[in-house]
């Protein structure tokens, strides 16, 4: 064999040698997906095509249950008697349990202008930690010092409400959790708890400032006996003036959860004040990131006033700015809504039915959803690429959610005394989401008689990729 030979079949096996490293580092890389749900899922699989932060060494994609419910309570608080049960569809557990009220306390000018009341908020925490940890709260009946009770019948502070029911606290809840790898790459920058000792002030700020929660002098409430006992810890509650929103989590995901941040925007009085907006909730869940926008848009059944619900929905868009808590070069933390894998937008949107009061009766006496849709003034700015362009909502196959006489299934200004509150009933609390990635297994209303408002209610499953550290 010839020297020049010698030198070609080098540079051959060379050649197939680094053909064969390329293949193994490109299986290596591959995402199998961990069930045959997913599998099937083409819209789960294009995942792949979304990632949170940089390239990890092996992943796959897991499929969360995720229930989201919106309602407007009407400006009253909760009484004891109140069972969520239902609302929540504690029968057909979800992961994931994401809440939001509109007008949880009166927008009256002291509300709006002075210090927001957050002892509804509160009993209202009270009441969902009820029915989603209901063998906790059985538990905690038996005891002297029951918390629920004690939270309905007396003035609490949200802060310590909050802390209680939760698992982990909430500075953990906001720490990165980036990749080992990059963590060690990147460790000088990247916020990994416990935080070092030049962490800023803001950061490191008390959770009563955190979430707002310092309007109350609370009386002695009880706290739980052991994290171990509930089934979901409380992420976060949050609320400005009427809206409030609250986030749960299976106790054993909680430490999948990270980069929680909270975003308002006022869009009230004098088009900033927090009687009309909406709170943002920014959260890493494993490697795929979610935001939630809990929304009460502006209200009016006149023509036009479907223009001032659209301009509120493109100013949230545009000013909901989340802090950057992530200083990793490599990590893709979003810092806007539309920066996120998957976004969930609920609450009363305020959208109407474009016809007459006596049309929209008529036909709502014969069932007829088909025509009233078609004047259904969201469905009408969607389809005309005004608003919301690109986003899903599921099909409605239920009845206008707005507005009932309170304590009563017949819809205000159908009987003589109700003749002044009469408005033309609509769909106005409902649930959409934008991103790849999200089935919706149900959209249905509950039928509570609490408020003049019916709550609307929506199941998702939703793909997470998942790295094999998070599954050890």
């Amino acid at each position: 064999m010839t020297l020049e030979n010698q030198d070609q079949n080098k540079k051959s096996f060379l050649r197939k040698l680094l053909l064969q490293k390329e293949v193994r580092g490109r299986k290596a890389e591959e995402v199998s997906f961990d069930s045959s749900e997913a599998l099937s899922d083409p819209s789960l699989k294009s995942l792949f095509s979304h990632q949170l932060s940089s390239p990890m060494p092996c992943s796959q994609v897991q499929s969360f249950s995720v229930f989201v419910a919106t309602w407007n309570v009407g400006g009253k608080s909760p009484h004891s008697g109140l069972n969520l049960d239902d609302f929540l569809q504690v029968h057909d557990e979800s992961d994931i349990y994401v809440l939001g009220f509109q007008e949880i306390v009166p927008l009256n000018a002291g509300n709006v202008l002075v210090a927001e009341d957050s002892e509804p908020a509160a009993k209202w925490l009270a009441l969902i930690n009820q029915s989603l940890n209901r063998s906790y709260s059985v538990a905690s009946r038996r005891s002297k010092s029951p918390l629920c009770s004690s939270l309905l019948f007396q003035k609490p502070s949200l802060k310590k409400v909050c802390k209680s029911f939760r698992t982990e606290s909430r500075r953990r809840l906001k720490t990165c959790n980036c990749s080992p790898i990059l963590e060690r790459k990147y460790s000088r920058d990247c916020c990994v708890w416990p935080p070092s000792t030049n962490m800023t002030e803001d950061y490191c700020s008390s959770e009563e400032d955190e979430d707002g929660l310092s309007n109350h002098v609370s009386s002695e409430i009880s706290t739980p006996a052991s994290a171990n006992q509930m089934k979901y810890s409380l992420i976060t509650g949050k609320q400005m003036v009427g809206i409030f929103v609250t986030v749960w989590v299976r106790k054993e995901l909680v430490q999948h959860v990270s980069h929680l941040r909270i975003s308002n925007v006022g869009r009230g009085i004098l088009g900033c004040l927090g009687n009309k907006g909406c709170i943002s909730v920014s959260m890493s869940f494993h490697q795929t990131s979610f935001c939630f926008v809990c929304s009460h848009l502006a209200s009016g059944e006149k023509e036009g006033d479907q223009r001032r619900r659209n301009l509120d929905v493109i100013e949230i868009i545009k000013n909901t700015q989340f802090s950057r808590i992530c200083k990793s070069p490599c990590s893709r933390i979003p810092e806007k809504i539309m920066e996120h894998d998957r976004v969930i937008w609920l609450g009363d949107l305020n959208y109407r039915i474009a016809l007459s009061y006596s049309e929209t009766r008529r036909l709502l006496e014969q069932y007829n959803w088909d025509t009233l849709l078609d004047k259904d003034q969201l469905k009408i700015q969607r389809e005309a690429g005004q608003v919301f362009r690109g986003w899903k909502e599921g099909e409605i196959y239920f009845a206008p959610t707005y507005k009932y006489s309170y304590n009563s299934d017949i819809y205000a200004g159908e009987t003589i005394e109700t003749q002044k509150k009469r408005r033309t009933p609509a769909w106005c609390d409902r649930i959409l989401w934008y991103g790849d990635g999200i089935r919706q297994l149900s959209y249905v209303r509950r039928e509570s008689r609490f408020s003049d408002h019916r709550p609307v209610c929506a199941k998702f499953m939703v793909g997470v990729q998942v790295t094999n550290n998070d599954m050890d």
